[in-house]
């Protein structure tokens, strides 16, 4: 079976003229006529998400780092519930998608990560330690959430225009995180944790009004992209993966894990979610762990300035997370768009594991705190920015399954697949091998290796269902 659909067409849009909006949003990436206002309002749309989901991220770290039934080991752990719960919600995500309309999809699971804001605001407030099962909550929110969304765009873009204009929605998800690292970073140690806690129910709001926009725009032919896309059905779409993307049909047919099992292509996704995600983990910790093990110590010598370790730990993520964003803002605005264009999508899969491979042999030899921080902040900086934005582009020449349910179980549990993965490791290390973080690099890096090897054949797949030159 394949994955692929409609071959790459110029979309109608391309042919209109160019206004101001798509004038000034050409500097980034090239933009059709009428293209401009649902890359913009999908780009705000990111950035809203992102903002949000970065003071949850800020915050959750000296939640679940500091204080009892807490560390570095336990945050590593913590994955492994995250996978099992994702077993249970990614087929209730997929049985939702076959009953509801795109846009009652968006709005229902949106509303419902809403509420459970509130109520770990309420928790809090009642003294309630929310540590492991917020850290626990923002692993499987982040993941869905932001899934969604990128299915949301795939499904309003063709091929041709998503390899385009995914440039710019990916630039909100950059400057968003930066906006929220920030803000976390700056205000956490003045108010504490949990006032972003409804802050970020607020941005969740906005951001579902904003894709009810665009949902409608769509639908009323803005830009031609839904019709254009809709136009040309496979084989598999018509036996039921479905066949109008402006229609608001529920989606019928194989879904979720099935379809990724039965696809090579969406497979060999999977493959490189785990793969991504058991480095990206491993390295977590071993920031995390360097961290937690410096704040301790500061805050037992009296040299943490007045703060507690919770602060302590919360003030260096927030600081650390502007960086990883603020470089993440650069590449994403000025070369994502020029890679691609250039490169293509395989060139672009194989920056990361270079990247990842020269940082964690340096770290093999120089465990260090300032060189730790510094290849993390390569790392990720790299896969928030032309990293994420390629692998969205993966879905482009796919089922509308494929774009909901498919990307939902690769987005979600073969991510959280490799983070456990990554806790065995953390667990074999410290408990059989008595690893450092300079074995943990050791072994990151040979990881590496493979995961390159899978990114080339990826990117070989991936040009045959688009017969990209």
């Amino acid at each position: 079976m394949s994955a692929s659909v409609p071959h790459e067409a110029s979309a109608p849009a391309r042919s209109r003229p160019r206004g101001l909006l798509d004038q000034f949003l050409n500097i980034f990436a090239p933009v059709g006529g009428g293209e401009g206002l649902t890359a913009l309002l999908l780009m705000s749309t990111m950035f809203l998400l992102l903002a949000a989901y970065y003071l949850l991220k800020t915050i959750r770290e000296p939640l679940i780092l500091a204080g009892e039934g807490g560390g570095a080991d336990v945050k590593s752990y913590a994955a492994a519930a995250i996978a099992a719960l994702l077993i249970i919600l990614v087929p209730a995500y997929s049985a939702l998608a076959a009953r509801v309309s795109r846009v009652k999809l968006i709005n229902g699971v949106t509303l419902f990560f809403i509420i459970n804001l509130v109520g770990f605001f309420a928790l809090t407030q009642a003294g309630t330690r929310v540590g492991v099962p917020f850290f626990i909550w923002v692993g499987i929110f982040n993941l869905m959430i932001i899934a969604q969304l990128w299915a949301f765009a795939n499904d309003v873009y063709t091929v041709e225009q998503g390899k385009r204009l995914f440039a710019i929605v990916g630039f909100g998800a950059s400057i968003g995180a930066v906006a929220g690292s920030f803000v976390a970073g700056k205000l956490v140690k003045t108010y504490g944790p949990y006032p972003f806690l409804l802050v970020a129910a607020g941005l969740l709001a906005v951001c579902m009004i904003l894709t009810n926009m665009i949902h409608s725009r769509e639908r009323r032919g803005g830009t031609g992209a839904a019709t254009a896309q809709g136009a040309e059905i496979t084989a598999a779409d018509a036996a039921g993966t479905g066949a109008s993307q402006a229609s608001g049909e529920p989606i019928s047919g194989r879904r979720g894990f099935a379809l990724v099992l039965s696809d090579r292509y969406l497979l060999l996704i999977a493959g490189l979610m785990v793969m991504l995600n058991l480095v990206n983990t491993t390295g977590e910790y071993i920031l995390g762990e360097t961290v937690s093990t410096i704040a301790k110590k500061a805050v037992a010598e009296g040299r943490a300035g007045g703060l507690d370790e919770e602060r302590l730990i919360g003030s260096f993520y927030g600081t650390f997370f502007t960086w990883v964003n603020a470089v993440s803002i650069l590449i994403q605005a000025f070369l994502v768009s020029r890679v691609l264009k250039y490169f293509g999508v395989r060139g672009a899969l194989l920056v990361l594991p270079v990247v990842a491979l020269a940082g964690y042999t340096t770290l093999a030899f120089l465990p260090l705190l300032g060189l730790i921080k510094a290849t993390k902040i390569a790392e990720n900086s790299i896969d928030y920015s032309l990293q994420n934005t390629t692998r969205n582009a993966l879905y482009l020449p796919t089922s509308r399954a494929a774009k909901y349910t498919a990307k939902q179980a690769n987005d979600t549990f073969f991510v959280r697949l490799g983070d456990v993965f990554s806790a065995g490791l953390v667990f074999a290390g410290l408990n059989w091998f008595g690893f450092a973080p300079k074995q943990f690099a050791m072994v990151n890096a040979g990881l590496v290796v493979g995961w390159l090897i899978l990114a080339v054949v990826l990117g070989k797949r991936f040009k045959q269902l688009t017969e990209e030159r």
